[in-house]
């Protein structure tokens, strides 16, 4: 699992270095192209070591202190015994839409940060289930690849929509106009498409992971259900939608396109296999 989830990382960091780089040309020739290589290049290394700092800065997170939350404190402690893992720092992300993510390089560099609603929104049982589907991503070492792949399809979103702002300044020497109109369209899709490759898998294996660690499947399910229900009256709308594969379920308004698209399987699918794995709990 491990080595498969680093070369998918290697994989995917290739993919999306490649995006990049295009994206720099159609807007900038190879001029662009240089400097958006040099630019990923950075942002791969940095990406790698720095990905859980990027992705809890990039949310406005803060760390809780044991005294602000005990009872998040025990449950993180508990989950983390259990996976055999070390504890990771708890973080606080200021917003009232329900969620929660887990990030870091390893189990040993890593973080969960729930938002300041999912704490109002949740039961004890209902958040211990997904702090268990947080530190399942941990366990299963694939933090690294979908913050990096979140990291990434976020820079290629923000040089797409900075070329098509810049795009009325360029003289008429410079790329085709539709040629930029439709890079910053479709650069922003191709970069959610490559996270959504890797995150829907992911998910149901973090439900599966997390269940067995807490042995609460149905509260799981529950938590499942609330949130995606208060993400849709409470969305996350000061944020990157780059940044949706992170979160335990998607945090931003969603239309028939941005479903299509999510980088997260249907909550029903992952609610009725939680069922299911409830009920094979209970036959044995």
């Amino acid at each position: 699992m491990h080595f498969v989830n680093t070369l998918k990382t290697l994989v995917f960091m290739g993919i999306l270095t490649a995006l990049i780089v295009v994206v720099g040309g159609v807007f900038g020739g190879k001029t662009g192209m240089m400097v958006a290589f040099g630019f990923a290049c950075v942002m791969n290394i940095g990406s790698y070591w720095f990905s859980d700092k990027i992705a809890l800065a990039a949310h406005q997170a803060q760390p809780i202190e044991r005294e602000q939350a005990p009872v998040l404190y025990e449950i993180v402690e508990r989950l983390a015994a259990k996976a055999n893992i070390p504890v990771p720092p708890i973080y606080l992300i200021p917003t009232d839409s329900p969620n929660a993510f887990a990030t870091g390089r390893d189990p040993e560099h890593s973080a969960v940060a729930v938002t300041a609603g999912i704490l109002k929104m949740l039961s004890e049982d209902e958040l211990e289930g997904v702090l268990a589907h947080e530190l399942g991503h941990v366990k299963n070492r694939d933090v690294l690849l979908t913050t990096i792949a979140a990291v990434l399809a976020g820079v290629v979103t923000m040089i797409a929509q900075n070329g098509l702002y810049f795009a009325g300044s360029r003289d008429e020497d410079g790329p085709n106009p539709l040629v930029m109109i439709a890079a910053a369209i479709f650069a922003p899709i191709a970069a959610s498409l490559i996270n959504l490759a890797i995150s829907r898998s992911r998910e149901y294996e973090a439900d599966a992971t997390g269940a067995e660690l807490c042995g609460k499947p149905l509260e799981l399910a529950d938590a499942l259900a609330k949130i995606e229900r208060g993400a849709q009256v409470q969305p996350m709308t000061d944020s990157n939608p780059a940044y949706a594969s992170l979160y335990i379920a998607n945090p931003f308004p969603q239309n028939w396109l941005f479903k299509l698209m999510s980088t997260h399987p249907p909550t029903q699918d992952r609610i009725f296999r939680l069922q299911q794995m409830a009920r094979k709990m209970h036959t044995h």
